[in-house]
């Protein structure tokens, strides 16, 4: 039996070795052929890259990758974005320099990270206006200059300088899908609406005619029509140095303010002859400018006149500033039920693509869907209790601040600093500077730069502000 074995191996040793022959001879005249059919070391292609191909095409990527993206040898296009963003979760819209959390700076991550801008200080960038924390819009709008494939030119571009642009091909390509770029790196809760070319002068901030705030509130035990004969009274152009926060340190020193419109209106028609306390309501504002928290003062005010703790003439006591100059001190209304709704430019031809839009809409409603169900399971809760004879104080929850137990009237509270001692104050410490003026009687006071200022090419000095362009609730 061994004998046998042994042959065996015998035999497969010889087959081994006879293919192990065969396999060196094949080998030997595949590399002849390859010598001969290699080219020359001086053609345009190296020859290594063709013994591990996979390795070249890595080595490639990798190199692709390291090397910076050359922007001088791409046109520019000047653009408005309209931007829908929730506000709840960050800390305003504008950058700021102790925290990352605010939209812009999500904005700007997602513009830099889709190479549409080189950096923000040569982007020529322009915001329509800063809303505060936990305040949302609907239709926020910047202006800036992206990358783009326009050699032909058009609306906006500006084409690279010692570029041939005369060697690219002369039909016009399509321009770059901004709007599915920036949506695809934007967290769910920052989408890009839609965007419009413009002339490389136009400002989101200085050209804009108009914005609209709505801030949205439950009827509750609130008179809503006596809020809605109240809210009139804002109409017109008032000095709003008491329905606002006095900004002077960022030299804000003129307070004067124009409202188009301003209207209190239930969000569903046919809530106006319910008396559901579920019902919704809007306060509604139309204006060319706003104060710094001016919307939130002016909702304030109106939630006390609608629990009828001040009459409705409260508003012309507070936009008399010569009988009332100094501000009451009061709390002003919270932040989330308010959203920057339109921003109104003339000019400008928007585009958008229905996928894009679909995909906005499909983000939105599952927020809605999240939302609306949690806020009937906690109405279902609330009316449960209440069949079993709980009860509720009726206070208003939407005002910062805890609840007073007397309430003290407006005209009879302690009263905020008046606006020239706020001056004085800023003078003193260098924020602000006097000089005479033309007439040599008035004196100008003009504001300094700021460290929490931007750079020039997003916001003027304080001195070089029109009180007309500034929208910062």
């Amino acid at each position: 039996m061994s004998d046998v074995l042994i042959q065996r191996i015998q035999e497969l040793e010889s087959e081994l070795e006879r293919l192990r022959s065969q396999l060196k001879q094949s080998s030997g005249a595949a590399d002849e052929m390859e010598t001969t059919s290699s080219p020359a070391p001086d053609e345009s292609w190296d020859c290594k890259a063709d013994v591990n191909p996979s390795s070249s095409k890595k080595e490639r990527k990798k190199g692709g990758r390291d090397r910076p993206f050359d922007f001088s040898l791409h046109p520019r296009r000047h653009v408005a974005l309209r931007l829908a963003y929730l506000g709840w979760a960050y800390q305003g819209f504008a950058v700021q320099e102790n925290t990352d959390n605010t939209v812009e700076a999500r904005l700007f991550d997602a513009l830099l990270k889709t190479r549409l801008i080189q950096d923000r200080q040569s982007s020529n960038y322009h915001r329509c206006g800063r809303t505060d924390k936990g305040v949302s819009a609907f239709s926020q709008v910047i202006t800036i200059d992206l990358r783009s494939t326009q050699f032909c030119g058009g609306l906006g571009v500006t084409l690279p300088e010692n570029v041939d642009v005369s060697s690219r091909s002369k039909a016009a390509a399509s321009e770059l899908p901004y709007v599915k770029m920036l949506n695809r790196v934007l967290p769910q809760d920052i989408r890009v609406l839609d965007w419009a070319p413009a002339t490389e002068g136009f400002s989101a901030r200085f050209d804009c005619q108009s914005r609209t705030y709505r801030y949205y509130f439950p009827r509750g035990s609130l008179d809503v029509a006596l809020m809605a004969e109240a809210a009139k009274r804002y109409e017109g152009t008032h000095d709003f140095r008491n329905l606002c926060k006095m900004d002077v340190g960022n030299g804000v020193l003129q307070f004067e303010r124009t409202i188009l419109s301003a209207a209190v209106e239930p969000v569903q028609p046919q809530s106006l002859s319910s008396s559901n306390q579920y019902d919704l309501f809007i306060f509604q504002i139309k204006g060319l400018a706003f104060l710094y928290h001016q919307v939130r003062c002016m909702m304030a005010v109106l939630l006390l006149i609608g629990q009828k703790l001040e009459a409705p003439e409260i508003i012309n006591q507070l936009l008399d500033v010569e009988n009332n100059p100094r501000k009451p001190q009061y709390s002003m209304a919270v932040d989330f039920p308010l959203v920057l709704y339109d921003c109104h430019f003339e000019g400008l031809s928007w585009k958008q693509e229905p996928e894009d839009a679909n995909h906005v809409v499909s983000a939105l409603r599952q927020h809605w869907t999240l939302s609306t169900v949690r806020a009937h399971v906690l109405q279902g809760m609330i009316q449960g209790l209440e069949a079993r004879g709980a009860s509720s104080s009726g206070h208003c929850l939407l005002v910062e601040g805890s609840r007073q137990r007397n309430y003290r009237p407006l005209l009879e509270r302690p009263c905020c600093e008046s606006l020239e001692s706020r001056i004085d104050h800023f003078v003193k410490r260098g924020r602000l500077e006097r000089e005479e003026g033309e007439n040599g009687g008035e004196t100008v006071h003009r504001g300094k730069r700021s460290k929490h200022s931007h750079s020039a090419s997003s916001l003027p000095a304080a001195s070089e502000q029109s009180p007309d362009h500034k929208a910062e609730d």
